[in-house]
C-alpha cells in the first residue's frame, strides 16, 4: 500500500460533516485509527495530538481520527478532550478494511475483533508517505510530526 493512492472514501465527521478524503485540501492528511473513545491508550493518543495540533497546521498537516464508535460517542469525546480536529465514525468498518486495520485481538484473555491502533500519512494527491501499525502511544505523535515536517 506504502506510495500507492488511497482509493477515495466518505465517512460521517463529527460537527454534522461528512469527510472526504478527496475534498482534503491540506498538503498532508494524517489518518489514525484507534481502537475506542474514552479509553485511557485512546484519550492520551487524541491529547497528544491536539496538544501538538498547531505543529502539525504549521507543516500543512490534518489530522482525522477513525474508529468504529457512534457519531454520538464522537461527539461526546471530542468535546470533552477539546479535539480541535474531527473524529470519523466508521461503524460498517469500510474505511478500516480498506486500511487492513482490523484484527484479532487478546482482551482479557478472550480473542476479539477490533482495531489495530495504526497512523497512515498520506500526501497532497493522497498517496500514502508512511504507515504505522501497532502503534504504542508514548512518544507516537512526536515521531508522526517529525515525519510531517520533513516530507
Amino acid at each position: 500500500m506504502l506510495n500507492k493512492a488511497v482509493s477515495d472514501f466518505s465517512l460521517p465527521a463529527t460537527g454534522g460533516k461528512t469527510f472526504v478524503l478527496s475534498e482534503s485540501k491540506a498538503r498532508l492528511l494524517v489518518i489514525y485509527f484507534y481502537p475506542k473513545d474514552n479509553t485511557p491508550g485512546c484519550t492520551t493518543e487524541g491529547s497528544n495530538y491536539r496538544d501538538l495540533y498547531a505543529e502539525f497546521r504549521k507543516a500543512d498537516c490534518e489530522i482525522v481520527g477513525v474508529s468504529r464508535d457512534s457519531l454520538r460517542s464522537h461527539e461526546n469525546f471530542k468535546a470533552k478532550m477539546g479535539f480541535p480536529f474531527d473524529l470519523l465514525s466508521d461503524e460498517d468498518e469500510k474505511v478500516c478494511n480498506l486500511f487492513g486495520v482490523i484484527k484479532m485481538k487478546n482482551m482479557y484473555g478472550k480473542q476479539v475483533r477490533g482495531i489495530e491502533r495504526s497512523t497512515f500519512v498520506l500526501d497532497a494527491r493522497r498517496v500514502l508517505r508512511r504507515e504505522w501499525r501497532g502503534v504504542k502511544v508514548p512518544g507516537h505523535v512526536q515521531e508522526v510530526l517529525d515525519f510531517v515536517k520533513t516530507d
